[in-house]
């Protein structure tokens, strides 16, 4: 792959999705540093991470299948931010700030699937 990961708006989105968590999970109960704290954080750091270690990959199937690890870490962020404000640890505009961030990395990370998914899926799945 020649495109260098810093050029990738996936890539460049999900950075700001990380700072966001960071400033985001910093308003949860200090009791929660090691429990939902830590896991939201690591989740958008996981998203970021596993777009960047698919795009250094030496084929497409292996950028695919990174793509979809951050794919699932960003339904692990979805959940987990949904979870904070079941507990009512944050408010409302706050997390609906987060989703919305959360939801523009996957549709991203989606259109990216979609541009390197291999061939040989693209032939199973009947395209």
């Amino acid at each position: 792959m020649s495109t260098a990961v810093k050029d990738l708006i996936a890539w460049q989105k999900a950075m700001d999705l990380v700072e966001l968590v960071y400033r985001f999970t910093a308003k949860l109960p200090k009791e929660e540093l090691y429990g939902l704290t830590s896991q939201m954080r690591r989740s958008a750091v996981s998203i970021a991470s596993n777009i960047a270690e698919g795009q250094g990959r030496n084929s497409k199937g292996e950028f695919y299948q990174f793509l979809g690890n951050a794919r699932g870490s960003i339904e692990e962020l979805r959940t987990q931010v949904l979870i904070a404000q079941r507990l009512r640890f944050v408010l409302d505009p706050e997390v609906q700030k987060v989703l919305e961030q959360v939801e523009r990395v996957a549709r991203l990370v989606n259109g990216l699937m979609q541009a390197v998914k291999p061939k040989v899926l693209r032939a199973t799945a009947g395209e």
